[in-house]
């Protein structure tokens, strides 16, 4: 399993490598990332364990790093084709599944869905 975390950073320069660089001390493998910025402020989406979560929430606080929220996330498998994306969303849809955060990982073709229905989720794309 993995989880989603949700990071409120300033919108200055230095700020992200500040996060790689408090997360990869404590030995946190980060797996997929999302970052935009609005309103003065950088929002950063960590992909990581399910294991590393805890350990990541302290070192990033430790770095007085706001961690706004932690959440349970679906990675999916993808085909690197045109098309995949609509076929995964349309299944979703189809389960009346309401993606609130999509992004890729690192390293092969994976799809990071955040939803609040993760079981419908899972079970229309099993």
């Amino acid at each position: 399993m993995a989880t989603d975390l949700t990071v409120i950073l300033a919108d200055r320069p230095g700020e992200l490598a500040r996060l790689g660089e408090a997360t990869g001390e404590a030995g946190i493998n980060i797996q997929g990332l999302c970052a935009l910025t609005g309103e003065g402020k950088g929002f950063i989406h960590l992909l990581v364990d399910d294991a590393d979560a805890g350990p990541a929430r302290a070192a990033l606080e430790a770095a007085e790093m706001g961690v706004a929220d932690a959440r349970e996330a679906l990675v999916v498998d993808i085909q690197d084709r045109p098309g995949t994306l609509g076929e995964v969303a349309g299944t979703l849809g189809e389960a009346g599944v309401n993606i609130e955060l999509a992004y890729t990982t690192f390293g092969g073709v994976r799809l990071v869905v955040v939803t609040d229905d993760l079981r419908s989720a899972r079970a229309a794309l099993a």
